[in-house]
């Protein structure tokens, strides 16, 4: 590989001195166990730091589209890992190739005005602006945010309650353009060194403080379960009617079960089970007639069949009361691309149970914290979230959860299917949970607090990213003007 070295003032750190093929590769590999499944926190805060690098020390279109390789291949690998059965192959391409695109304009944009001033704000501000485009715009979700390297560094992750996941990304995107410029022969500095350091600091002692006082002091609780399903429907060939009335007659029993041992409220797997639009009506007024008898609230979650040539179905959750009394029919509203399901619409809601607010989303809704904030509007204490996982995305995506319980200060119930049930409560941890992978009754016992928390990010929402548009734009007049002047 050729590429063209720049001059630096400290052109004998060492770095210059390596191949940069072996800074694309070293970026590949970090990045990999950076992300996803099977990844390491601590590597989060260095995975990019090669290809920075990289960036700082050549030039020309060829070393970008060098630099465009390496960077899709690392996604592709990424999300590789999560890919197991029954996820066909093909999708590692469906995400990784769109992620890395997303991410790419950050990288080449910095590295056009890498020698500018306050361009080391430049990059993780232009790399928060990507990914809240992605998770705000596209059905790609979330997935991929740097937050997510630190997903069970429960300390520092509690600053997504003052700034959200783009805050957390931010500190991340820092510390690795941080490195990177003191790596490549830059003195350290406020800007590269001290401040971003510091904010590591003062992130971990605030998220200590902030968990250790939640737990310091009492709280009221309810006992909730989560409650799992044998069904293994997963799209064509449908189930055969007798297995599909035996899953839904066992997650019926399980239902009673739980509210024998003290559960007030139990939340189903999604798509615990088939119904047809021929028979919904019966079988709702089945599980109206367990909630009253067992005086426990239930949050429902199945498939509605709406054709099958092509198949087509509505993702839905039903909650009903105590009283057998239906208060909210949701359609899951982020269907996973790819999943036939209808789109929900529906307005997100929370209703009063037992003297607490109780909200519903499902699944992959939760990857989008934009949803979580409209339960947070909905003053939503506990959200109910049927889930569905797959082995590859377990306990990842339970542990994606948790920032959202962090992001609005509400509790969480996950019940899922091929996954980790958990019990999260507002500062993200996790209180009780269950693998459907182990041998188990697929019944989860857990109490969670029946207050949440008032979090600055549930007041001020995204404003952390209008900052760094607004940075953004600032940076870039100034540099035109700049250009402009004689």
């Amino acid at each position: 590989m050729k590429t063209t070295e720049k001059h630096h003032p400290h052109g004998n750190s060492w770095p210059t001195r390596v191949n940069p093929a072996w800074l694309l590769l070293a970026g590949v590999i970090l990045m990999v166990a950076a992300h996803l499944s099977y990844s390491i926190d601590l590597l989060g805060w260095v995975a990019m730091v090669p290809f920075l690098i990289y960036l700082q020390l050549t030039s020309g279109w060829k070393s970008r589209a060098w630099f465009t390789i390496a960077l899709l291949a690392a996604w592709s690998l990424i999300v590789f890992k999560i890919i197991t059965e029954p996820i066909p192959l093909f999708i590692v391409f469906m995400y990784s190739i769109p992620i890395g695109l997303f991410h790419l304009p950050g990288y080449l944009i910095w590295s056009r005005y890498k020698a500018k001033k306050l361009a080391i704000l430049l990059f993780p501000a232009l790399m928060v602006v990507l990914e809240w485009l992605q998770y705000t715009f596209t059905p790609l979700a979330s997935w991929g945010a740097a937050a997510y390297t630190q997903a069970e560094s429960l300390s520092i992750i509690q600053l997504t309650s003052i700034f959200g996941m783009a805050g957390m990304s931010f500190l991340v995107y820092w510390v690795n353009i941080s490195l990177a410029a003191i790596l490549t022969g830059s003195k350290p500095s406020y800007l590269n060194c001290y401040i971003p350091l510091t904010a590591i600091f003062i992130a971990i002692i605030f998220g200590s403080l902030r968990t250790d006082i939640f737990n310091g002091r009492g709280a009221d609780v309810v006992t909730m379960a989560a409650v799992g399903t044998d069904s293994t429907i997963g799209g064509l060939p449908l189930p055969e009617d007798k297995k599909n009335e035996t899953d839904i007659r066992r997650i019926m029993g399980r239902t009673e079960r739980a509210a024998a041992m003290g559960s007030e409220v139990v939340v189903w797997n999604e798509g615990a089970f088939l119904l047809y639009i021929e028979n919904e009506k019966e079988w709702v007024s089945s599980f109206q007639h367990l909630a009253s008898t067992s005086n426990v609230t239930i949050v429902a979650s199945y498939i509605l069949l709406v054709s099958e040539a092509p198949l087509r179905y509505e993702n839905k959750l039903v909650m009903i009361n105590s009283n057998g009394e239906i208060l909210y029919t949701y359609h899951k509203h982020q269907p996973v691309p790819g999943e036939p399901a209808l789109k929900g619409t529906e307005t997100v809601e929370s209703f009063t149970i037992d003297g607490f607010n109780l909200g519903g989303a499902i699944c992959y809704d939760y990857d989008f914290p934009y949803l979580a904030k409209e339960n947070g509007r909905a003053k939503a204490n506990i959200v109910g979230l049927p889930s569905s996982d797959w082995r590859g995305i377990d306990p990842l995506h339970t542990l994606m959860s948790r920032f959202r319980a962090i992001e609005q200060g509400h509790s969480i119930l996950r019940s899922t299917r091929f996954g980790l049930s958990a019990a999260i409560n507002p500062v993200g941890e996790i209180t009780a949970s269950m693998s459907s992978f182990d041998t188990n009754d697929k019944i989860m016992i857990a109490t969670l607090p029946v207050r949440g928390l008032t979090t600055i990010y549930s007041i001020i929402g995204d404003a952390f990213v209008y900052v760094c548009l607004a940075f953004i734009a600032t940076f870039t007049l100034k540099e035109y003007w700049l250009k402009r002047s004689p």
